[in-house]
């Protein structure tokens, strides 16, 4: 299969196309241009509009159009199409000649971002398992951290070679400017200047051979500050080369990589390293010679790429199998496998994982290594543990620390490693598994704390950060593991004594201060020390809480918020705070909420609750009690399915279908049988209506009757229902007549 075009080979295709002469044209590859831009314009629809937009764009007649194109060396009738408007979209032609004419009428050029190129990298696909090995995973990423940067100026040790191109631009007497390819034997052709051999040069050594072979055609080029004719050589397009990479990659083989990609570009190209790799080791053959050597930790652990050699056409980078590697686990700061020079130590390997973590109990740390074949006897352990000890670093000089890591706190004996070698760093005991007091109840951060000899009770409080309010300073109650288990005794309590100085804060006079409460010392208990294990308990004051508030709102002279004076207040309690009822008020409409448990609304009954101090009205007020008693409303409003909704004036003794009559009756729409009446205190009450029973709710002064409309899609089957009623008849004649026999 023939590999997509690069970036670089099909920009500097159309740059050559556009300002080379007819002759030198005619030297394209003919294999390459069509393919190329075919493929262009296949990834690429939109682009035949694009070019007639320039066109267009450029403000030239047909003729105009015709003429630089004649005088260029092109086909006058190479845009035709793109004139005469008759052919659009796909239809248009968009070759190599196309592409390259356009930029022959002087206007711009497409744009490389329109051009979709492959860069020949290749992406590991489904792969999201982490390896074990360091820095395998530095490859099996979609990103192209190693893709060299195309744009921007070249670095000043680039030599050049063959595919790059080139832009010479002279200024002064003469203003002309031309697009140079560097050909497969390494020259460039000048326009009446002719060939010059720059294969293997930078940029300065070119400067210096064009000022001798530009100074021979144009009297103006020369060093000297007068000089009237100046020149500039760039590069405005870099080769690809191809290099070879084989050996322990995700995919080995030929790759086309730009002449700026190094050793690393190569290896992200060939889909990044196996977990057989030998990271320590890359390397870079030219010429059936080893020219250089890549230590990947180099770049992975310090940053450094001194060694990642630019890449020529033709060289091979070869991964090779590992080879001593060894595994460090536990409380260090990146575990991994690593893979060792020769003559690297245990403390090379820590240094390597990033040191230790602050958890690390840096005292001893294990090598578990594998027994030789000779000792591996049937029934004994295939590996043997060595303990290392280790010791606190007196001095900041350790010997020789590798640059840019930190020293490490404790010193250790230069212990070879070798390979299948497994070093674990032992981490401290969590909180739960070293001796600890605890302390809970009224204390403002309640918890576990670590135990030291000689620890006191002063300071776990401390550290709780001070009772809170409410907590009883007289004693505190401490839960002791028990001497003695023969009973099944889990834990021995004791009371020991506080005072009010475990109250940490403190006013401006430096006295200790707290919220009202018990009395209690001021000072002078004897310190508690405590044991590993204890669980301290910080009592709260008998009785404490906070204030409960009721809200008492409507007609009472005193409406507001109230604060209870104790558990037992009642309703009765809270009516004579507040001034008691209003000439206006309506006892029988009393509205009562309760928010405690999601009660909601309690029908009470305010005048019996004033009459009798020891009726269950009269009840118990919780927190958030919200108690409304409305004004009288000597009136009845009705609405709804009647002909005349409004308000009704209350009479004593009418019942429901008084008020329903004063509002004009039923409508024809009115479901009769569920009228509902709600009373001023919020209560509602449903008509009752059966064969042989009629109920209907008595509305009081400020109440609604809502007379709902009823369902008209349903009818009532009349045969259905006389029959059942003459079942039912029946049915009951049939039990009369059974009973008195």
């Amino acid at each position: 299969m023939r590999p997509a075009p690069s970036r670089t080979a099909l920009c500097s295709l159309l740059c050559l196309l556009a300002v080379a002469p007819q002759g030198l044209r005619s030297q394209v590859p003919p294999s390459q241009a069509p393919q190329a831009l075919k493929q262009a314009v296949q990834q690429n629809p939109g682009l035949p509009d694009i070019i007639r937009q320039r066109i267009l764009q450029s403000g030239l007649s047909a003729e105009q159009v015709r003429a630089r194109l004649a005088a260029s060396g092109y086909p006058s009738n190479l845009l035709d199409a793109y004139l005469s408007g008759t052919v659009t979209g796909a239809a248009l032609p968009a070759g190599a000649l196309e592409l390259a004419a356009i930029q022959a009428l002087g206007v711009p050029p497409v744009e490389q971002s329109l051009l979709s190129v492959d860069t020949g990298l290749i992406r590991m696909r489904g792969t999201n398992v982490s390896s074990r090995v360091f820095g395998v995973d530095v490859f099996r990423r979609s990103t192209t951290q190693f893709l060299p940067l195309l744009s921007g100026p070249v670095p000043p040790d680039y030599k050049l070679g063959p595919g790059d191109a080139l832009v010479l631009i002279l200024t002064g007497d003469v203003e002309l400017a031309y697009t140079l390819q560097v050909t497969r034997e390494g020259f460039i052709l000048i326009p009446q200047v002719g060939q010059v051999f720059v294969s293997n040069l930078t940029l300065d050594q070119l400067r210096d051979v064009l000022y001798t072979r530009l100074g021979r055609v144009y009297s103006g080029v020369k060093r000297a500050p007068n000089a009237s004719t100046r020149f500039d050589i760039s590069v405005a397009n870099v080769r690809a080369n191809q290099v070879y990479v084989v050996g322990e990659v995700g995919q080995p083989g030929a790759y086309q990589i730009s002449s700026l990609g190094t050793v690393l570009t190569a290896l992200y190209a060939a889909g990044g390293l196996t977990e057989r790799a030998n990271m320590r080791q890359v390397e870079l053959q030219r010429l059936g010679k080893l020219v250089a050597t890549l230590d990947l930790y180099d770049y992975l652990l310090r940053g450094d790429v001194r060694s990642d050699v630019r890449l020529q056409t033709g060289d091979v980078v070869f991964v090779p199998v590992h080879g001593t590697r060894a595994e460090v686990g536990g409380a260090v700061t990146r575990p991994a496998i690593y893979e060792l020079k020769a003559g690297e130590t245990v403390v090379d390997l820590v240094h390597a994982a990033g040191g230790f973590r602050p958890d690390a109990q840096l005292k001893r740390l294990a090598v578990y290594r594998l027994l030789p074949v000779a000792n591996r006897s049937p029934g004994s352990p295939p590996r043997a543990v060595i303990d290392v000890a280790l010791t606190p670093a007196v001095s900041k000089e350790q010997g020789a620390v590798p640059p840019g890591d930190p020293p490490l706190p404790v010193t250790m004996p230069s212990m070879a490693l070798e390979d299948g070698d497994s070093v674990v760093v032992d981490a401290v005991a969590p909180l739960a598994g070293q001796y600890y007091v605890a302390i809970t109840g009224m204390i403002r951060k309640p918890g576990i704390y670590p135990w030291r000899d000689g620890m006191t009770l002063r300071e776990l409080v401390l550290l709780g950060r001070g009772p809170t309010v409410g907590a009883d300073l007289r004693e505190a109650e401490v839960a002791r593991m028990p001497e003695d288990r023969s009973q099944g005794q889990l834990a021995t309590t004791v009371r020991v004594p506080l005072d009010s100085s475990y109250l940490f804060e403190r006013d401006s006079l430096g006295r200790y201060f707290g919220p009202p409460g018990i009395p209690v010392a001021a000072r002078g208990t004897p310190e508690v020390k405590l044991e590993p294990f204890d669980n301290v308990l910080i009592l709260k004051q008998p009785e404490f809480d906070f204030q409960r508030t009721v809200t008492i709102l409507g007609e009472v002279k005193s409406p507001g918020t109230y604060s209870l004076r104790t558990k037992q207040d009642r309703l009765a309690d809270l009516l004579d705070r507040a001034g008691g009822l209003t000439r206006q008020a309506y006892a029988e409409g009393v509205r009562f909420y309760r928010l405690d448990n999601g009660v909601g609304r309690i029908d009470i009954d305010v005048a019996q609750a004033l009459r009798d101090r020891a009726s269950r009205n009269n009840v118990i007020l919780q927190p958030g009690d919200s108690i409304f008693i409305p004004e009288y409303e000597p009136s009845v409003r009705v609405q709804g399915a009647v002909n005349s909704p409004g308000s009704v004036l209350w009479q004593q003794g009418r019942g429901l279908e008084y008020y329903i009559g004063a509002a004009g009756g039923f409508a024809h729409t009115a479901d009769k049988g569920k009228v509902s009446v709600r009373y001023a205190n919020g209560q509602v009450r449903t008509r009752r209506r059966t064969l042989f029973v009629s109920s209907d709710p008595k509305p009081g002064p400020g109440s609604e009757v809502a007379v709902p409309m009823r369902d008209t899609t349903q009818h009532t089957n009349y045969v259905q229902l006389v029959g059942g009623i003459a079942q039912i008849i029946a049915s009951t004649i049939a039990i009369i007549v059974v009973a008195r026999k």
